[in-house]
């Protein structure tokens, strides 16, 4: 309890010293271009990038089975360099989970053969089916992933993919192995399409479909053993300070492979915003069991009461970028649903109402308020948390 507590009283602290800092900085460089990057004349940007999130999850009617909890969830930091229109890359790794996140180059085809065939990127980076998954790490609207994003979604992997963006229409083709941790072994083809009829700043409409094939490979560990591939399916009930799972699959052994849907939609007008999406993953083996299918969905819908717009680009949202000295405030309400349970697999079922508030402040700084009502049935054990969830978010 104390620990929790004293998560809180950072939490406050932060805010409270960001908006003293604001109102001290009249011509608001706190908040503006932060010095952690440098132009040179040919027009080539090298920087360093970090992301810090302190959390605190606090639990209630779980009967002992979630524990509260209040400290870092991210630890980011990174270097990138980038030319406009040529190339760019970047390598950032998580000091809190110990994990490498991006680390690649992309070249556009533009800047190297004067005509655009779309862009072309080696080494980590998110695989397309998930289109929350692919929202930026310091950009989603609620503190954690729905449930069927955490699901289905297959993260990062280490491959090459293109892109091609146009105004109205983008599509994506990717071939992914492991990952920089050495896990995951197998391979993944996986692409994304998307139609969007209005694109324009405070104006968009998107409708996108995403699917992949990921092919399971047995892994070997360090004393040699052979382990046969297998998949997992699991879901915390949207916390991140808490490692327990009210669905879960369980180890799928003799997994052969998995193929991955998804839908995806995104209305974006003034300062309103619904997203939504459906998401899919169906496992087959190769001894001859029944395929095992995981799915669920959710849809959200966000005010900004200050009116601003959520930002729209390249095919995925960001942070509301503020219009005011004292910043921008958005007002979130979720539904997420996920169903493990398939022929003789008992996962569970779930479902979760989540209620955010978010206030932005400049470019760097970000404070968020979640309240979750869980549902979950796993095997005829019913649990039925409440969560409450706050966290202070820095940035560059």
């Amino acid at each position: 309890m104390q620990r929790k507590y004293t998560g809180a009283i950072v939490f406050a602290m932060a805010a409270l010293t960001a908006s003293r800092s604001m109102q001290a900085a009249q011509d608001h460089s706190f908040l503006g271009d932060w010095p952690t990057h440098h132009v040179f004349a040919d027009g080539t940007d090298f920087g360093f990038s970090g992301l810090y999130q302190y959390d605190v999850n606090d639990f209630s009617d779980s009967d002992g089975k979630l524990d509260d909890a209040a400290t870092n969830r991210r630890k980011y930091f990174g270097v990138y360099v980038k030319k406009k229109g040529v190339y760019d890359g970047q390598v950032v790794f998580d000091f809190q989970s110990k994990k490498w996140q991006d680390a690649y180059l992309r070249l556009q085809s533009r800047g190297i053969f004067g005509k655009d065939f779309g862009a072309f990127r080696f080494g980590q980076s998110k695989t397309p089916v998930g289109f929350e998954g692919n929202t930026g790490s310091s950009s989603p609207t609620f503190i954690e992933l729905a449930l069927p994003t955490q699901v289905v979604y297959e993260n990062r992997r280490v491959g090459v993919d293109w892109a091609l963006t146009r105004p109205n229409w983008l599509a994506a083709l990717g071939y992914y192995g492991g990952d920089l941790q050495g896990d995951n072994d197998g391979r993944t083809l996986a692409g994304r399409l998307a139609w969007i009829p209005f694109n324009q700043a405070g104006n968009v409409l998107h409708f996108g479909v995403t699917a992949s094939r990921e092919t399971r490979d047995a892994t070997t560990d360090g004393r040699g053993v052979v382990n046969p591939p297998s998949a997992r399916f699991r879901s915390t009930p949207e916390a991140g300070l808490t490692t327990t799972y009210l669905v879960d699959s369980g180890t799928l052994k003799d997994a052969d492979r998995i193929d991955r849907q998804g839908l995806e939609g995104l209305w974006i007008r003034g300062p309103w915003s619904v997203q939504g999406e459906y998401l899919r993953a169906d496992t087959h083996f190769d001894d001859g069991k029944p395929a095992y299918r995981a799915d669920g969905y959710y849809a959200f819908a966000s005010w900004v009461l200050t009116g601003e717009s959520r930002p729209y680009s390249d095919g995925n949202v960001g942070n509301v970028v503020p219009s005011r000295a004292w910043g921008a405030l958005e007002l979130a309400a979720r539904y997420s649903s996920v169903d493990l349970d398939n022929g003789s697999v008992l996962g569970g079922r779930e479902h979760d109402w989540t209620l955010g508030l978010n206030w932005y402040l400049g470019k760097h700084l970000k404070f968020q308020a979640n309240y979750i009502r869980a549902f979950s049935d796993r095997a005829g054990l019913a649990l039925d948390p409440r969560i409450a969830e706050l966290r202070a978010q820095i940035a560059f």
